[in-house]
């Protein structure tokens, strides 16, 4: 931020006609009264994009031709506040040359948008089962741990937004951003579908208890978060279907990823399980943490389908047990692991 800028912030509360510019998900304290001069307006943005992935990208190029993005995929506007804190949220598993994409056209789209934003890679450590929603829980509170978002964008490695005026912000309501995807002949597949890229404030993060953590494999978790949002009052907001483009990166599927058996009767039992299974229940150990020039990258150990860790608090061990007992999941060898069981 300038100094010319911080000036005006510091003597905001006495400017006469000052107005109150607040997200569109909360209304900030009065103390956040500031001149409408010193926020960021959209007025940065191109419009429709030119995707395509024939050519290799190269990361150092790439963090040359983003010299504002600092260490660790940070960026702040210099000349005007953000309107929002933006932590963008990736789930990943070997996916290096997908996520070499998506830092080459996000992180301009990103800057465009004049967003106060990171980038966090969850890293799952290991072989077993990919479970996308606990990586994104972790990335939830890993993020918090290091700034005070205010909204959360998760995003898959490999989808790319075709328009730079679907904003990667939040809302007043969850926002499905993956409108129309390529893969689905740039229709919304089904009306409750929430997958791909999504934004949640921070309070409508949690007053769903954040995301499921026992959506082990492929698909199925979507659709329990849709539930989830639902059942506490909330509908889903969308751009236009031709705003909401986006293009995938094609590939086949990942070893260890294939289509979870229960997702079915897990959906169907949403109401039912979400208050013992999320953010409350979260149980996860960071391996390392690394700072790259673009992007933030977390590896962590999450356990497996068959096993539950015991590296957090004995309470939050005690609700995921009782939690995985009512869904017959859990046999001797977890009680003699789980000693608050």
């Amino acid at each position: 931020m300038s100094q010319s800028l911080a000036k005006w912030v510091l003597l905001a509360l006495s400017v006469p006609g000052a107005v109150t510019v607040f997200s569109p998900c909360a209304r900030p304290p009065a103390a956040q009264r500031l001149p409408s001069s010193l926020w960021c307006w959209r007025g940065l943005l191109i419009g429709a994009l030119h995707v395509e992935f024939s050519q290799p990208v190269n990361l150092e190029e790439v963090a040359r031709i983003n010299p504002e993005v600092k260490a660790g995929g940070r960026f702040a506007p210099k000349d005007c506040i953000a309107l929002q804190k933006v932590a963008i949220i990736i789930p990943f598993r070997n996916r290096e040359e997908h996520l070499k994409y998506w830092l080459y056209y996000l992180h301009p789209i990103l800057q465009r948008q004049q967003l106060d934003y990171g980038v966090y890679v969850i890293n799952q450590d290991g072989e077993e089962e990919f479970n996308r929603a606990k990586l994104l829980n972790i990335g939830f509170a890993e993020a918090l741990k290091e700034y005070d978002y205010d909204c959360f964008v998760f995003s898959d490695v490999d989808l790319i937004p075709m328009d730079d005026r679907n904003t990667y912000k939040c809302y007043s309501q969850p926002r499905h951003l993956s409108v129309s995807m390529d893969k689905f002949g740039f229709r919304l597949p089904y009306n409750q579908y929430f997958g791909g890229v999504s934004a949640l404030s921070k309070e409508q993060f949690t007053k769903i208890n954040g995301f499921p953590n026992n959506y082990w494999g492929w698909g199925g978790e979507d659709d329990d978060i849709y539930n989830r949002l639902v059942f506490k009052g909330m509908g889903i907001s969308r751009p236009d279907a031709v705003i909401g483009k986006c293009r995938m990166i094609r590939h086949s599927r990942d070893r260890k990823n294939e289509p979870n058996p229960e997702r079915f009767d897990r959906i169907a039992h949403t109401r039912e399980t979400m208050s013992s299974d999320g953010l409350n229940t979260l149980s996860y150990k960071v391996l390392r943490t690394d700072k790259y020039p673009l992007y933030t990258k977390i590896t962590v150990d999450i356990g497996s389908p068959n096993t539950l860790h015991c590296f957090v608090s004995p309470e939050a061990v005690h609700r995921s047990c009782k939690y995985l007992l009512c869904q017959k999941m859990l046999n001797l060898i977890y009680l003699l692991q789980c000693s608050p069981c």
